[in-house]
C-alpha cells in the first residue's frame, strides 16, 4: 500500500486532461443560468426550460454507450477532443432566436457532453493510481466544479452589461470548449495507453453498442450518482428564476459562494472518502443535500440562498469524489470505456430528469413545493445507501 501511494498523481496527463475537463465544465456552468433566462425572454415557460435543459440529457445518455465503446476501440483522449469541439461547434446554433433551435443546440451539445465523460472518465480510471483513487476523484470532480465558482457570475453579468447581451455569452461558451479541445489534442501525446490490446476489445453493430446501456458492474455506483444530482437543477438552473420571482438581487454572489465551496470541498472531501468509508461519506452526502433544499424553500433574502447553497454543494462534492472512486474500483479495464460511459449517463439522466420534474413542479404548485420534492429526493438516496451497506465499504 506505501508503494501504491508513492505512485505521482499530477502527472502531465493527469494535469492535461484536467485542463481540457475544466474548460468543458467552464461551458457547461456559463450556460446553467443563462438557458432558463434565454428560454423565457423568448416567451418560453418553465416547463419549456425543463425541455430545453433535458434535450441536453437525453443525446449524452442515449449516446453514451456507443462513445465509449469507440473510446475502448479507438483512443480515449481522442474522444474527449472530438467531444469538445462538438460542445463548441453546437452553441453557433443559439444564435438563431427560437426555442426548438435551442434544443437541438442543446441536444448536439449533450452528445459533445458524453464524449467528454466517456473519454475523460476513461483517463482518469487508467492514470489515477488505485490507492489514490479517492484523492484523484476528488481533485477531478474538483475541477468540474471550479467553473461554477465564476462563469455563472460572469454570465448573468454579461447578459445585463451595455455591451452584452446573450450572444456574446454564446460567444464566449464557443470559444471556452475550443481552447479545451486544444488541451485535449495535446493530451493525445502524453496519455498512458490500457494494458488490454484495443483490437481485443468486442464490438458489434452501433445500434446495438447505443441498446446496450448498462454495465452491471457499476449500476450500485450509477444509481447513487443518480440520486445526489437529481436536485442540482434546482440549485444551478431554476434558482435564478426563483431569486427574480422573491426580489432577490445580487444573485452572482451565490454562484461565488456556492462554486468557491464546491472546488475546495472536492479534493479533501475525496481524501476523506478513502479513510471513513464509502457508506458514511454517502450518509453525510444526503444529509447535507435534505437539509439544504428545505431550507432554500425558506429562503426570503440573499444569505438565505448562500448558505443553504453551500451546505448543498458540500454534500454534491462528497458524493461526486465517491460515487467516481466506487466506479473505478468496479470497472474492468478491458471495459473501462464502457462502463465508464454507464457510470457517466447518471449526471445527464439526472440532470435532464431533475430539470423536467423541477420545471414541472414550479409551473404547477410554485417554487416553494419544487424545493421541499427535491429534498424528498435527497432523503430517496439516503434510504438507497443504508439499503446498500453490505456493498458500501
Amino acid at each position: 500500500m506505501t508503494a501504491e501511494k508513492s505512485l505521482p498523481l499530477w502527472t502531465p496527463a493527469f494535469g492535461l486532461l484536467c485542463c481540457a475537463q475544466f474548460f468543458g465544465s467552464a461551458q457547461h456552468a456559463l450556460l446553467q443560468p443563462t438557458f432558463p433566462l434565454y428560454i423565457t425572454s423568448l416567451g418560453g415557460t418553465p416547463i419549456e426550460v425543463g425541455f430545453v435543459l433535458a434535450c441536453f440529457a437525453v443525446t449524452s445518455v442515449v449516446f453514451r454507450p456507443l462513445i465509449g465503446g469507440w473510446a475502448d476501440r479507438w483512443s480515449e483522449p481522442r474522444v474527449l477532443t472530438c467531444g469538445l469541439l462538438v460542445l463548441s461547434a453546437a452553441v453557433l446554433l443559439c444564435f438563431v432566436p427560437f426555442v426548438e433551435v435551442t434544443m437541438l443546440a442543446n441536444g448536439l451539445r449533450g452528445i459533445g457532453w458524453a464524449a467528454l465523460s466517456a473519454g475523460g472518465y476513461s483517463l482518469l480510471a487508467l492514470s489515477a493510481p488505485p490507492q489514490r483513487r479517492g484523492e484523484a476523484s476528488g481533485y477531478y470532480s474538483g475541477v468540474q466544479a471550479s467553473g461554477t465558482i465564476l462563469l455563472p457570475a460572469v454570465a448573468l453579468w454579461l447578459i445585463d452589461a451595455p455591451f452584452g447581451g446573450f450572444n456574446v455569452v454564446f460567444l464566449v461558451a464557443v470559444g471556452l470548449a475550443a481552447i479545451g479541445a486544444g488541451a485535449g489534442a495535446i493530451l493525445s501525446t502524453h496519455a498512458p495507453q490500457p494494458a488490454h490490446d484495443r483490437r481485443s476489445v468486442p464490438s458489434g453493430p452501433w445500434w446495438r453498442e447505443i441498446l446496450n446501456v448498462l454495465d452491471r458492474e457499476i449500476i450500485l455506483a450509477s444509481i447513487l450518482s443518480f440520486a445526489s444530482h437529481v436536485s442540482f437543477p434546482a440549485v444551478a438552473s431554476f434558482l435564478v428564476l426563483y431569486a427574480r420571482q422573491i426580489s432577490i438581487d445580487n444573485l452572482g454572489w451565490f454562484f461565488v459562494a456556492s462554486g468557491t465551496t464546491s472546488l475546495l470541498a472536492r479534493p479533501l472531501l475525496g481524501k476523506v472518502s478513502d479513510r471513513i468509508g464509502r457508506r458514511r461519506a454517502l450518509l453525510a452526502c444526503f444529509i447535507l443535500q435534505a437539509v439544504a433544499l428545505t431550507s432554500l424553500a425558506y429562503a426570503s433574502n440573499l444569505a438565505g440562498l448562500i448558505i443553504p447553497g453551500m451546505l448543498y454543494m458540500v454534500g454534491l462534492a462528497m458524493a461526486s469524489s465517491t460515487t467516481l472512486a466506487i466506479a473505478m474500483e468496479q470497472a474492468k479495464p478491458e471495459r473501462r470505456g464502457r462502463a465508464m460511459a454507464t457510470f457517466s449517463v447518471a449526471l445527464p439522466l439526472s440532470n435532464g430528469v431533475g430539470a423536467l420534474l423541477c420545471g414541472g413542479l414550479v409551473q404547477w404548485l410554485g417554487f416553494f413545493w419544487m424545493y421541499i420534492a427535491a429534498a424528498v429526493f435527497a432523503c430517496g438516496g439516503l434510504l438507497i445507501t443504508i439499503a446498500n451497506r453490505a456493498y458500501l465499504k
